[in-house]
């Protein structure tokens, strides 16, 4: 076979090299539009900040070394401009020489990836210091000009993942770093706002300022300025654009393929296969499968990987299972780590599903062995089925660690109460004999049972208002340091001499708190031990909820 390959990076370069390794007669012949096949995407922040000190490291595989090992055509500074399906050929330009030429294909690869949105704002396009962060050439342009203007002051325009490592790397820089997003959080997909929160005092301890549910209006004819719509005003020597990214499906578009009507991006099957019978897509710039089976657009490094090495089985008749995509992730922020993987609650609750929400904050390993931190875990699941909708975490260490389970589970159909019987490695520097997931899963055995009922961080405010009692069962000295509204203090281990302190009607609802949940799951086993019947625990506690009602700039 003649097979032509549409793009690098993961999904092209993948393919090329999974197709020669099934067979050695196979013509594989490469196009990539920039001088680079094969690279790190996600580690382009991490060279502008320094941390990544030798540009060739990003470069994970050059072109003679692909070619060499795998013995392929690759052909870079060379982009298809047109895809005749019907006679099976594409036009292609030598971006160096100008030239045009056909190729012909028995079967075509599609690996595209997305392309950088660059919103209309004014002035972006005439403008010399605003740049995208999706290439290795944007990499070395944003990097020479941080070095050539000596820039002091900069603005990141979009809080996602790329917006949010760029602001962190260009601080290492020792850059004064303003982050806007038109959401009122960062990594809003991946996130629910109460986990952003820590994210967000995360980076405002590290200098960077935030402008959230606002967004750009203009920029100053020298780029200098930038200005906001609720009337902010930000001086600036710099300025990234991350807010998102669009399949670049325009050959594919005009070749007729059948694309998503919303996304834009190309429509496969469980082969990969497109709306015609020789041409296959992978990658960023197709519709996957996410939690639910429901097509998604789900743009991440696994994902792209995975189907590189599939497509190659579909095209050598090798039975294949287009793959669930639960987008399973990890942000370094500074010192703290968040991760997650299938649904937030947001999507839950715009999916209509029959859900629970619960926490567990423990210790990333034994709280005896020095260095302990915690991490705090949201589970979403079905509170009659147990099946698990998603998963988040955020600490300073060992975070990622605890999403790969829960990860893991979901793959193989493992249920909320599941969690609590995962046998995970212990020893005190790495965990402990409890580990974070196996507490999720004590809970969510729990509220499966009804032990207890849960109520939210965002919903204490307007119980205690309507009249609803709070109890909160922790130490005088941390009810003293905050606590919620107007509720009543009756520590744990008083409970029992002062029954009398509790409401009279033991039928009716009492709202339990701590600090995590845990000491106000205890007092809810003492009160239903002495006749209560209408318990809740504020599940996360005063420390979450203390986090999720904080105001960050």
């Amino acid at each position: 076979m003649k097979i032509l390959i549409i793009g690098g990076v993961a999904g092209g370069a993948g393919a090329a090299a999974r197709l020669r390794r099934l067979s050695e007669t196979d013509e594989i012949i490469m196009f990539e539009k920039t001088p680079y096949i094969s690279y790190a995407n996600c580690g382009l922040p991490y060279y502008i900040g320094g941390v990544i000190e030798d540009r060739e490291d990003l470069l994970v595989q050059t072109v003679e070394g692909l070619s060499e090992r795998f013995n392929l055509d690759i052909r870079v500074n060379s982009e298809v401009l047109s895809i005749d399906k019907d006679k099976r050929i594409v036009t292609v330009k030598n971006l160096l020489s100008g030239k045009e030429y056909i190729e012909s294909y028995d079967k075509l690869v599609l690996s595209p990836g997305a392309n950088a949105i660059i919103p209309p704002i004014e002035n972006v396009e005439t403008v010399n210091n605003v740049f995208t962060l999706k290439t290795v050439p944007d990499t070395d342009a944003i990097f020479n000009y941080i070095n050539d203007n000596k820039v002091k002051k900069a603005v990141v325009v979009g809080g996602g993942f790329i917006g949010v490592e760029t602001a962190e790397n260009l601080v290492e820089r020792g850059i004064d770093v303003t982050l806007i997003d038109f959401m009122d959080q960062v990594i809003a997909g991946p996130a629910d706002f109460e986990m952003a929160q820590y994210l967000h005092s995360e980076l405002t301890a590290n200098g960077v300022t935030l402008i959230l549910s606002d967004l750009v209006s203009k920029i100053s004819k020298d780029g200098k300025q930038v200005f906001t719509k609720n009337g902010v005003t930000i001086d600036t020597d710099l300025i990234i654009m991350s807010v998102g990214i669009r399949p670049a499906t325009e050959i594919a578009d005009k070749a007729g393929l059948d694309l998503h009507e919303k996304t834009k991006a190309i429509l496969v099957n469980d082969n990969f296969l497109t709306s015609d019978k020789n041409i296959y897509a992978v990658g960023d710039a197709i519709m996957q499968k996410n939690t639910l089976g429901k097509e998604a657009m789900i743009p991440l490094a696994w994902g792209a990987n995975r189907q590189a090495r599939q497509v190659a089985d579909a095209i050598h008749g090798k039975t294949i299972k287009k793959d669930i995509i639960r987008g399973a992730n990890a942000l370094k922020v500074f010192e703290k780590t968040f991760a997650s993987v299938g649904l937030t609650e947001k999507a839950a609750k715009a999916e209509d599903l029959n859900y629970d929400v619960i926490y567990a904050t423990r210790g990333n390993h034994a709280g005896y062995y020095p260095g302990a931190t915690p991490i705090v875990l949201k589970l979403i699941f079905n509170n009659k089925t147990g099946e698990i909708y998603g998963a988040q975490g955020i600490g300073n260490d060992g975070v990622e660690k605890r999403i790969d389970v829960i990860s893991t589970a979901m793959k193989f159909g493992g249920k909320a109460t599941d969690l609590s019987s995962i046998e995970i490695c212990y020893a005190p520097p790495f965990n402990s004999a409890k580990d974070p997931v196996n507490i999720l899963g004590y809970i969510a055995e729990n509220v499966m049972a009804d032990v207890y009922k849960t109520v939210q961080y965002h919903e204490i405010d307007d119980i205690i208002k309507s009249g609803g009692t709070l109890v909160d069962v922790r130490t005088v000295g941390e009810f003293e340091y905050g606590h919620i509204g107007d509720c009543g203090l009756l520590p744990l281990d008083e409970i029992r001499e002062n029954t009398d302190m509790l409401p009279k009607d033991k039928s009716a609802p009492l709202y339990v708190t701590c600090q995590v949940g845990h000491r106000a799951y205890v007092a809810i086993q003492i009160l239903k031990n002495i006749g209560y019947t209408n318990l809740y625990n504020l599940t996360g506690g005063y420390g979450l909820y203390k986090t999720a009602t904080t105001v960050f700039k």
